[in-house]
């Protein structure tokens, strides 16, 4: 993808640090992170987000963020903790329209987090959360 900045550093058009890289997969330093430590984890094709990766890369992306979460924690960079995120579409914040997985080490009081809305607090009648599961078993 001409216009990919993730593209863009996999090919050598744009700088990037990387951690690691093989056929399937790279991780690299995120250039605005949220904590120091900070990397993504990218499929080496262009796949814009959940749908377009195939699944064993997918896995393998996966393996690789486990194997660089390691690393965070062995590396005397601040890291009592580590998120792995992925936003999948527009609505889910994505900003980079190539597939990546943040691996973030965390600490107490960094002032990073989810929040939650406060339905989130209440939990939900098993009639509703059975009706949910039957809508998605029909497409699986």
């Amino acid at each position: 993808m001409a216009d990919c900045i993730f593209c863009a550093l996999l090919a050598g058009r744009a700088p990037a640090t990387f951690l690691h890289r093989d056929e399937r997969c790279a991780a690299f330093m995120d250039i605005r992170p949220v904590n120091p430590g900070h990397l993504l984890v990218v499929p080496t094709t262009h796949a814009v987000g959940l749908a377009d990766l195939d699944p064993d890369t997918g896995a393998h992306l996966f393996r690789t963020a486990q194997r660089m979460a390691a690393a965070l924690r062995a590396s005397g960079i601040r890291c009592e903790g580590v998120n792995l995120f992925l936003a999948d579409g527009k609505a889910a914040n994505q900003e980079v329209f190539h597939a990546h997985l943040h691996v973030i080490p965390r600490f107490r009081r960094d002032g990073f987090g989810f929040k939650f809305p406060m339905r989130y607090y209440v939990p939900t009648r098993r009639a509703a959360l059975e009706e949910n599961a039957e809508q998605i078993r029909r497409v699986l």
